[in-house]
């Protein structure tokens, strides 16, 4: 385009600039969402590992009446 048929509006220069400054604040709020995200991908990932700790020793108890000891009758 020629720039003689669209000359630049007097505004424009201000325009830019907060727009430039809106872009700014917006990839900063994106960049503190993904790091929460990551943390709580963290968290879930450290409860992911107690749960299996928790099946594991859970494996490891007998199971059934046997494990009981004996049943008093009344």
């Amino acid at each position: 385009m020629n720039d003689k048929a669209n000359p630049p509006k007097k505004g424009d220069g201000e325009r830019k600039d907060r727009l430039a400054e809106a872009l700014r604040a917006n990839l900063q709020k994106r960049k503190a969402q993904t790091r929460s995200r990551r943390a709580g991908d963290a968290d879930k990932e450290r409860a992911r590992d107690t749960d299996k700790q928790r099946a594991r020793d859970a494996d490891q108890r007998s199971e059934g009446l046997p494990a009981a000891g004996k049943m008093h009758k009344d």
